[in-house]
Order: structure tokens, then C-alpha cells, then sequence
């Protein structure tokens, strides 16, 4: 994960000043500080829109975190480099992975309760290999209520940073609420504790639970329509390697995190191509994304109800969001057809085949000049198989990948099977299908 601080200082009589892993551990904002500077000479420093103090900047540079650029402005000790293969599909690319399970206090109970985090280690995603690997989840209660992933309004304008109350959730500005998760909309809320700085990070974060809101200090995310993706995450993250994302409320009101990205709560993944979901069932189909980077929940929805299509947002590593240095993807979880949208994005239970216990993952990711999709088992979480065929079909497709019966195949006749590693196909430009069929 690349910080950058820039290092701004007053004119002579006059200054001023104004004040971003692809890891699935499923546990569990750029913050505009404005500084009132007196119209004197008055050197400021500035993280990202934060002010920070010059004992802040003097310790980095002294511990190493903190080095002098080119240009005169600081900039943060970079992560070691992210080498794609020259070969193959990048070697870091796919979301770094763990097979831990995460431990009970990881899951909150009630109104907010902090987030036991164990950095997950790098992985490699190739072709032949099953990628975008999921930790274990411990599930938290269920809801049941009801709400749709589309309609989405204001999705090219400007949000108007700092003006909306906490209280309103962003819908007129691209955000779809989610109400059958009981945060107001949101996705997932997190609220940063005591000694969190920007870094330092983020520190003793708390992992907001149904029936809670997006309250003074907290990140709070939001999904976006089918195609579009969240643009905003703070740069500071956790301290450990926890996710943070979401707009910040600060004084009462929704800040932007990541502006330079872009103002518009929503974004287009990939232009170079796009990726579908295609629903030829009798039973729709609920296509859940991994709130990343946030709380790593798979509550970002996209239902496919029968004859419909749907797009998957791709994101491109080249510009969205970096975990420790290393690029990241979209993960979704295909739930067994049937299962409502409202109880398939969210936590699950052992009891059911869905949520964060769905049999069947996709990973979306667009990165050296391709797009890297990949069918896999949802493991170790689960050894249930899903039930119908999914296939991803396209014109310009390098390679096959299909999975039926339990079997997933790829090969120029699908004879290349195995029952627990998943299949990756690759895209340069156009359109590419993940079509579930009987």
C-alpha cells in the first residue's frame, strides 16, 4: 500500500493550507481535516488532506517510514514492488489468502466489538490454479427483510463532500442501501479506536453490527449498482492489515476518503473489457461481492433472477485498491439458486449453503493487459458443491473454464477435471460470461 505525503509550506507572509490487500479474512475515511493557519509564515504538513504534526513527520523520517522524494514532498517507505510474471498471470495478483478460521472475538455480538485481525500471507494466482482463496468466516445472526441491488440514481454526479448528514445514507448519489443488514444502508461500518494515527493506522477497529449506524469517527461503506464498484477508502488503513473503506463521518458529516480517485461514489471497473453474469435458470441466482476494502463481508449484492444479465464489476490494478503494495480483485460468492438476495448477502450459518457458506466463488481482476477470471470451491469453508452448471463463455477468451457436476474443467473439450481445483481464463478485450445453466 503506497501513502503519499506531501509537504506544503506558507508563502512568505501568507500561508495556508488544505488539509488510500487483496486479502479475504472476513472479520469484521479520507478524512478532510480543515487547519486553520494564522496569517503568518507557518510550515504545515499534510497526509492526504491530514494535517499531521511535525513530531509525527520527524519520527517517520527517523523510523524509516517516511523518505524525502524528488519533488521536495514526503512520501511514505514504499512496500516491496508488486513484479507481475512476464509469463503468466501476475504472481501476486490475486487477493493474499489464509486458511485460518478467525477467532470468535473477530465477530461482534453486539452493537460494536473489535476485530482480532492476523495478516493473511501473499499467494499467487496462476491460471491453472485455483485463486481469490477465502478465509473460514464465523458467522454472525441472519435477517430477513427485503430490498433490490438495482436502481441506482446519481451515479456520474459529484458528491458534495462534507454536506450530507451521517444520519442519510447516500442514495441520490450512486450508493444502493442495503437494508436487510441494519446499518442504514451501509454495507459494513467500522469506527477506528484510541491510538490510531495516519502512521501508525489504524488501530482497535470496531466492527459496527446490526441495529448500529454510521456514527462520528466511523467509515462507513456502501454497495454499488451491478458494474459499478466503491471509489472511496481512506489511506491509512489497519495497523496490523486490516481493510478499511467507506466515506468518513466527521463533525456530523460524510467526508470522502479517496477523492483523487474519484468524487463520484461509484466507479466502472476495467474499460478494456466487460464481464457478465447470465442467469438461464428457473430460480434466480444471488451474486454476492466481498466488501473489500472494508469489513471483507460478502454483503455487496447483484441478483440474477431467470433470463437475466447482470454486469460484474472488474476492477483494474492499475488504479484501484492496493493492499501492502500488492494489487487486488473482486471476489463474489454464487449462492445456490433459490436463495434470496437478502439471505445469501450476508453472513450465513454452517446450517445453509449460502452466504459466506455459498458452495462457489468467481474472481474478477483485470491486470497485465488481461482480465483473469476463475471459477473455484468455496474452501476450506465449505465442501458442499454447487448444484447447477456455470460456464464462462466469451470470443476472445485464452482458455476454457467450466464447472458441472461437482467437477471443474478446462481443456479444449473439458478434459481437464478436477473436483476441488477451480479453472482461470483470461480476456484481453471484449466480453466475457459466467452463464449458470442446468
Amino acid at each position: 500500500m503506497k501513502l503519499t505525503i506531501a509537504l506544503l509550506s506558507a508563502a512568505v507572509a501568507v500561508s495556508s493550507a488544505q488539509p488510500h490487500r487483496h486479502a479475504h479474512q472476513h472479520l469484521h475515511e479520507k478524512k478532510r481535516d480543515m487547519v486553520d493557519v494564522d496569517a503568518a509564515t507557518e510550515v504545515v504538513y499534510v497526509l492526504n488532506g491530514h494535517a499531521i504534526s511535525e513530531s509525527e513527520v520527524q519520527e517517520g523520517l527517523k523510523n524509516g517510514t517516511l523518505v524525502l522524494a524528488n519533488n521536495g514532498a514526503l512520501s511514505s517507505a514504499s512496500s516491496p514492488a508488486w513484479t507481475p510474471s512476464s509469463t503468466v498471470a501476475p504472481t501476486t495478483y490475486a487477493a493474499p489468502s489464509t486458511t485460518e478460521t478467525p477467532t470468535t472475538s473477530a465477530v461482534p455480538t453486539t452493537t460494536s466489538s473489535s476485530s482480532v485481525y492476523t495478516p493473511p500471507p501473499s499467494s499467487t494466482w496462476t491460471p491453472s490454479s485455483a485463486a481469490f482463496q477465502e478465509a473460514v468466516h464465523t458467522p454472525i445472526a441472519s435477517s430477513s427483510a427485503s430490498s433490490s441491488s438495482s436502481g441506482a440514481t446519481g451515479l456520474t454526479a459529484a458528491f458534495p463532500d462534507g454536506e450530507v448528514d451521517c444520519s442519510d445514507f447516500p442514495s441520490d448519489y450512486g450508493a444502493i442501501p442495503v437494508s436487510w443488514l441494519g446499518l442504514g444502508g451501509w454495507v459494513g461500518v467500522q469506527k477506528p479506536g484510541a491510538g490510531s494515527s495516519l502512521l501508525a493506522g489504524l488501530t482497535n477497529i470496531l466492527t459496527v453490527t446490526a441495529g448500529g449506524s454510521c456514527t462520528e469517527g466511523a467509515y462507513c461503506s456502501y454497495a454499488c449498482p451491478p458494474g459499478y464498484q466503491k471509489s472511496q477508502w481512506p489511506t491509512t488503513q489497519g495497523s496490523t492489515g486490516q481493510s478499511v473503506g467507506g466515506l468518513l463521518c466527521k463533525n456530523g458529516k460524510l467526508q470522502l476518503t479517496n477523492p483523487d480517485l474519484s468524487t463520484s461514489l461509484c466507479i466502472k471497473g476495467a474499460e478494456q473489457v466487460t464481464i457478465q453474469v447470465q442467469n438461464k435458470l428457473s430460480q434466480n441466482v444471488a451474486v454476492c461481492r466481498t466488501d473489500y476494502p472494508g469489513t471483507e463481508s460478502e454483503t455487496v449484492p447483484v441478483n440474477t433472477n431467470p433470463g437475466e444479465t447482470q454486469e460484474l464489476a472488474c476492477p483494474n490494478a492499475a488504479d484501484y485498491y492496493h493492499w501492502q503494495g500488492a494489487s487486488t480483485s473482486a471476489q463474489y460468492y454464487v449462492n445456490p439458486a433459490g436463495v434470496s438476495v437478502e439471505d445469501a448477502c450476508q453472513w450465513g450459518s454452517p446450517a445453509n449453503p449460502w452466504g459466506n457458506y455459498a458452495p462457489m466463488n468467481v474472481g474478477v481482476g483485470y491486470s497485465n493487459g488481461a482480465a483473469w477470471l476463475s471459477i473455484f470451491q468455496n474452501s476450506p469453508t465449505t465442501d458442499v458443491k454447487q448444484k447447477f452448471t456455470v460456464e464462462i463463455v466469451g470470443d476472445n477468451l485464452s482458455g476454457t473454464c467450466k464447472y458441472s457436476n461437482g467437477q471443474y474443467c478446462s481443456g479444449a473439450n473439458y478434459d481437464q477435471c478436477s473436483s476441488t481445483t477451480g479453472c482461470t481464463v483470461s480476456l484481453e478485450s471484449g466480453t466475457a460470461t459466467f452463464v449458470f445453466s442446468d
